[in-house]
């Protein structure tokens, strides 16, 4: 019998989440990496320690995709690289994996869909939640709770030292509720399966460390069509609060159903990237009442505590991308809803830079 062929991958990017996929290109039998590249060698050397692997290493882009010739590219850069990187890698012939956000605006990430649809290449974007096996059963569970739902979510990173700089280097790309709301406002699109009627945001720049109109706190507000509403909230730095961080809260009109994260939520784990996945437990209250008007169940806790861990949930990824790849499975749909989840999160930078509510219709 014949051995499969591995398809041979550059890796483009090797900090927190760059680093964990490379672990899974490592491990995963169908895949082989033919290089890494980085700003600096510092962190690709460090991960090819960790691995007790030795690849080949590029400072350029172009240089590591002319030289490795690669079937694969993986980009886990700054989102300001995403269009330029992804529009070179599929012109000639790759399959991709880019980590969200798609690209900087709705229009260069359309573009990117339609390249990946015209070359006949694979573009997945880096949606890790829906391969989170509580995430999954949350949405799921959410759609008991009838409509309309309100959806409250944050994720605010109280970040200092090597944390901090990486925040600012982002800060000074992209905003924070563009950069991380992408993940909840999907997860917000996948529980209403409604459109997004209107958007609306906030922001403040919370330091003179960062660029002059660059922030690092924003908010988002955003209305479907069903009439459901969410909120989301993202902050970096120093500054920022510990208090109630960590909120994952669906309400409907038979109940509400939340995360119960005490490790992940407690204090000290805002800006450590392995807590944001936690779920530990989830949390299901009925509205239903009884004769005299009191509470006729109890809160109902599902344990969630065999989840997988933040490494292996990536790995969950790529063997989701090996097997679009292998299978040809249609990822339109999942394209479709990156886009939307885009569409959401930069009228909301928009919202905030010009005072005004966009209408999305």
């Amino acid at each position: 019998m014949s051995e499969v062929r591995k398809h041979r991958v550059l890796c483009v990017g090797a900090g927190n989440t760059g680093r964990s996929h490379i672990l899974a290109y490592h491990r995963l039998d169908g895949f082989e990496i033919a290089g890494i590249c980085t700003r600096s060698p510092g962190s690709r050397n460090k991960v090819m320690e960790e691995l007790g692997a030795t690849y080949p290493g590029f400072d350029s882009y172009e240089k590591g995709l002319v030289e490795t010739k690669p079937d694969v590219v993986c980009i886990t850069t700054y989102p300001d690289t995403h269009y330029e990187y992804t529009k070179l890698a599929l012109e000639v012939g790759c399959h991709v994996f880019l980590e969200k956000p798609i690209a900087e605006t709705i229009e260069e990430a359309e573009a990117l869909v339609a390249l990946a649809k015209k070359v006949n290449r694979k573009l997945v974007v880096g949606y890790v939640l829906r391969h989170h096996p509580s995430w999954i059963q949350f949405v799921e569970k959410v759609h008991t709770l009838g409509k309309p739902l309100v959806m409250r979510m944050n994720l605010n990173q109280q970040s200092s030292g090597t944390q901090w700089e990486t925040h600012k280097n982002l800060a000074s790309s992209i905003s924070p509720v563009v950069d991380c709301g992408v993940h909840y406002v999907d997860v917000m699109c996948q529980m209403t399966k409604s459109r997004p009627v209107r958007v609306s945001g906030i922001g403040a720049r919370l330091t003179d460390e960062l660029p002059e109109g660059k922030i690092n706190y924003a908010h988002l507000q955003v209305t479907f069509e069903d009439g459901s509403v969410g909120w989301y909230e993202a902050g970096w730095g120093p500054m920022m609060s510990e208090n109630a961080f960590f909120i994952k809260d669906v309400i409907g009109p038979k109940g509400c159903i939340s995360i119960v994260a005490e490790k992940s939520g407690a204090q000290g784990q805002s800006a450590k990237i392995e807590a944001h996945s936690g779920t530990e437990r989830l949390q299901v209250h009925h509205s239903e009442l009884d004769a005299e008007g009191n509470s006729a169940r109890e809160d109902e806790f599902v344990s969630m505590e065999l989840e997988p861990d933040h490494d292996a949930l990536f790995h969950r990824e790529q063997e989701y991308f090996l097997k679009a790849i292998n299978e040809d499975l249609d990822v339109s749909e999942l394209l479709e809803a990156a886009c939307n989840a885009s569409r959401i999160v930069l009228a909301a930078d928009e919202s905030f830079r010009t005072g005004k509510t966009i209408d999305m219709l």
